[in-house]
């Protein structure tokens, strides 16, 4: 054991944060601590690392033991190169590198008396130099900054040149290269693009020490972790498995929870009404059952009811108007920055109700085409066309369509004129802005708050044309989920940028490679696009390897990669048709649903008419008729039984 929490508690103005947290960290596990925004996860990274004093409980380390910390908004500073800056980080090497040299230009001219002594200092500081990895910390460095998305030219830029996100990624790597016996992690992946994330991915899986890891990316903790620690509600869970395993548990967990709650409560409201029958026969031994029945029921233990964020947040995204067929154009489009061409004729289109993700590195031009297509930003050629009756709705990731100096309650009622005060408070408090909250100003708020804010303003825009540019930055778990659910029940169009594979893989349906100045479209999900990013790779070596074949042959090939392209739309055709068909099945429940209903209530309201009738003057003295009522009030309550059932499974 490399690391044990136990019965930590911290309160911040006697508002409990942390209550009796316990877990315990082995040398080789890789761990991830997961919760909502303000859970107190960042919190409880600081109690660790001694930032922060518990208000009770200990947390204990293994002996000789190193630890490395990178807080979410770490950075370095000073003049020093990148190059220099990570190489600080090998110094010990450095010295011993030195220390060689040195004892080698002293064996030259030293006498055969002290020529020995020498001799075996060289081959202690050799043997000190190998096992530490002094023959391969040059190409360790470089490879830590490529995997990192610094490129050879930037390995000279100065650090103080560098932006905030640049500067952690330097940060990074410079915690990677100690390589302490526990690395903690806080939001690492906040700086990375997909290539840069997945590099670290690999890193961090084959790391021969410990790692926690504090992270909202999904698709990140899948592929690295072996043991999930959730923050909830002040209280620590812990479950073994990958973010995926823990999900699937947590959702089992939390469906038992809620059904023992409504499985006791209606026991209490079934005891409720029996008590309550019993007392209005107003008899003695009645009575004394209804009293029996309550002290009973007076020493229950009523569950509270389960809530979560998901139960608190509400967002629903519908277009006012449907769209034309054709929503988007985009044809031979260009752009530079002064020497920098991000790209040169480009050109992609979309059709109504599709949902599809632009994907690549930083700085390929993602949010530059966002941009152009809003207005933003003016293109250098080419011609960017929206299609009939299409309203776009606009999210972008640094929230410039909010205005800063603005109260929550402003920036909506100044767009919205039309929506009264207590529809503005409404749509708040479905972000979770309730009481003085919605006068706070836009510039007070954190980015995740800034972000529910802009959603806020997103469903009430009902376009049916919305564009986002990373929504999911800064936003926890549960809201990302809220989201992915709004954007898959959704009937308009979305094109979206994202690094958030996980967001990416639940909700497009098409995903564009930008790679190189050039969009690759395939037609599916991120794991699908995996997939054929891999066949490509593969196809292109294989390529490579048959560069001198003849062109006959080579034409072969490219009619191969032409079948692999009609093979995807075909299994792209196959899920579409797939869709229709639970989407079919669906409606025939939901209309036999409606029929069996519509069944209940006109039997129903004929055994009402017959209870009517058999009380009427005209009925009552009427034996022939009273008998003949009561067989077909008989016959409808047999039927209705049948129909009770039949409407539970399908409810179901």
């Amino acid at each position: 054991m490399i690391l044990s929490v136990s019965n930590i508690d911290k309160s911040f103005n006697e508002i409990p944060v942390l209550k009796s947290i316990s877990f315990h960290i082995e040398e080789h596990d890789k761990a991830a601590i997961v919760g909502i925004n303000g859970a107190g996860k960042t919190t409880l990274l600081r109690i660790i690392m001694g930032d922060l004093t518990p208000d009770n409980g200990i947390v204990t380390f293994s002996r000789d033991k190193t630890i490395g910390y990178l807080s979410q908004h770490e950075a370095v500073s000073g003049e020093n190169t990148i190059y220099d800056e990570l190489l600080s980080m090998k110094q010990d090497m450095i010295d011993l590198e030195h220390r060689i040299r040195s004892t080698e230009l002293q064996m030259k001219t030293a006498s055969e008396e002290t020529l020995e002594r020498l001799m075996n200092t060289y081959s202690d500081l050799t043997h000190a130099f190998e096992a530490g990895g002094g023959y391969a910390y040059k190409s360790e460095l470089t490879g830590v900054l490529k995997g990192l998305g610094f490129t050879e030219d930037e390995f000279t830029r100065s650090v103080s040149t560098l932006s905030g996100g640049q500067k952690t990624r330097v940060a990074l790597g410079k915690l990677l290269l100690l390589k302490p016996d526990l690395i903690i992690l806080d939001e690492p992946t906040n700086h990375l693009d997909i290539s840069s994330i997945t590099w670290l991915e690999t890193y961090l899986r084959s790391y021969k020490g410990a790692v926690i890891i504090v992270s909202h990316d999904r698709y990140f903790l899948d592929r690295i972790v072996n043991k999930v620690i959730e923050i909830d509600n002040t209280k620590a869970t812990v479950f073994t498995g990958n973010y995926s395993d823990y999900a699937a548990k947590k959702e089992i967990l939390r469906t038992a929870e809620y059904n023992a709650y409504v499985k006791q409560q209606q026991k209490i409201h079934h005891q409720e009404a029996v008590i309550e029958k019993l007392k209005s026969f107003n008899r003695e031994k009645s009575i004394r059952r209804a009293e029996s029945r309550e002290k009973m029921l007076d020493k229950i233990e009523v569950l509270d009811k389960p809530v979560t964020v998901r139960s608190d947040m509400h967002l629903r995204l519908e277009p006012k108007y449907e769209s034309g067929n054709d929503v988007l154009h985009i044809e031979n489009l260009s752009k530079s920055f002064c020497a920098l061409t991000l790209f040169t004729s480009l050109g992609f289109h979309l059709r109504k109700g599709e949902h599809v993700a632009i994907i690549g590195d930083n700085g390929t031009g993602k949010t530059t085409i966002l941009k152009m297509i809003n207005d933003l930003l003016p293109p250098d050629a080419g011609e960017i066309r929206l299609g009939a009756n299409v309203a776009v709705g606009y999210y972008d990731q640094e929230h410039h369509v909010l205005h800063m100096d603005k109260t929550l309650f402003e920036e909506i009622s100044d767009d919205y004129p039309t929506l009264t005060n207590t529809e503005i408070r409404n749509t708040l408090a479905a972000f979770l802005f309730t009481g003085d909250d919605v006068f706070k100003q836009i510039k007070s708020l954190s980015g995740g708050e800034r972000g529910r804010v802009s959603l806020a303003k997103l469903m009430l825009s009902e376009a049916n044309f919305l564009i986002l540019d990373e929504p999911t930055n800064h936003l926890d778990i549960m809201s990302k989920e809220i989201l992915e659910d709004a954007l898959n029940a959704y009937t308009g169009t979305v094109l979206y940028v994202s690094h958030d594979r996980y967001f990416v893989n639940r909700t497009a349906s098409r995903i564009l490679d930008l790679r190189d100045g050039t969009l690759t479209g395939y037609l599916g999900n991120y794991d699908y696009y995996l997939e054929k990013r891999q066949a490509e790779t593969a196809t292109s070596s294989g390529n490579a390897a048959r560069s001198d074949m003849p062109s006959d042959s080579r034409s072969i090939s490219g009619r191969i990669v032409s079948q692999t392209a009609n093979d995807s739309i075909t299994d792209g055709r196959q899920d579409w048709l797939a869709r229709k068909e639970q989407q079919a099945a669906q409606r025939k429940k939901e209309n036999e649903l409606k029929k069996c209903e519509e069944q209940i209530e006109k039997l129903e309201t004929r055994n009402r008419e017959i209870d009517s009738l058999m009380a009427s003057p005209d009925f009552c003295t009427d034996v022939a008729k009273l008998q003949e009522l009561n067989r077909e009030k008989e016959t409808n309550d047999t039927a209705l039984s049948d129909l009770y059932e039949k409407w539970e499974l399908l409810s179901e």
